[in-house]
């Protein structure tokens, strides 16, 4: 059994503030990312690796939400800033190694699409929300009953649970 952790970068600055690679999180976006890591600390979501993207936003978004976490080791993807549904599940296969839970920290639509074309079944209501809007600072975790993570195909994932940000909860 594989679990994978997708996540989406929080609130960023406006396009218009900065080029696009080098936007940063807002006030709101950092409290999102905060408040992710605390979600994932209480709820025992421990990934043994992140993969992220190296835009600013993607970086910030994961040094806020791995605090309470500890020391996870992270690899930093150049690939992973403009990847597509295919381009994430190609990384995932070629980085995950024997690592038992991934976490992926990236962009829409890439991320929300990677969601909801790896889900099979699981919660069709977690589901919907998803497909609806994948919202910055959103979390969606999937079991993948493999072995191995280059075994990972479209439509076999089991959603486990779909979050959306909820700073102070």
């Amino acid at each position: 059994m594989k679990r994978l952790i997708l996540l989406r970068h929080a609130k960023a600055v406006p396009h218009d503030a900065a080029p696009d690679f080098d936007r940063a999180l807002d006030a709101r976006g950092e409290a999102e990312a905060a408040d992710t890591g605390v979600y994932l600390k209480d709820e025992q979501l421990w990934p043994d690796l992140a993969l992220v993207s190296p835009a600013l936003r993607t970086r910030q978004t994961w040094a806020l939400a791995s605090q309470p976490l500890g020391s996870v080791d992270t690899v930093f993807d150049d690939a992973m800033y403009d990847a597509d549904a295919e381009g994430l599940r190609a990384i995932v296969k070629a980085r995950g190694g024997t690592q038992r839970t991934l976490l992926v920290c990236a962009h829409n639509p890439g991320i929300e699409d990677f969601a909801t074309s790896s889900v099979g079944f699981g919660d069709r209501y977690a589901y919907a929300r998803m497909k609806d809007h994948f919202a910055p600072a959103a979390l969606a975790v999937l079991d993948f009953d493999i072995e191995d993570w280059h075994d990972i195909q479209p439509n076999m994932a089991r959603l486990d649970r779909f979050c959306l940000p909820m700073p102070g909860r």
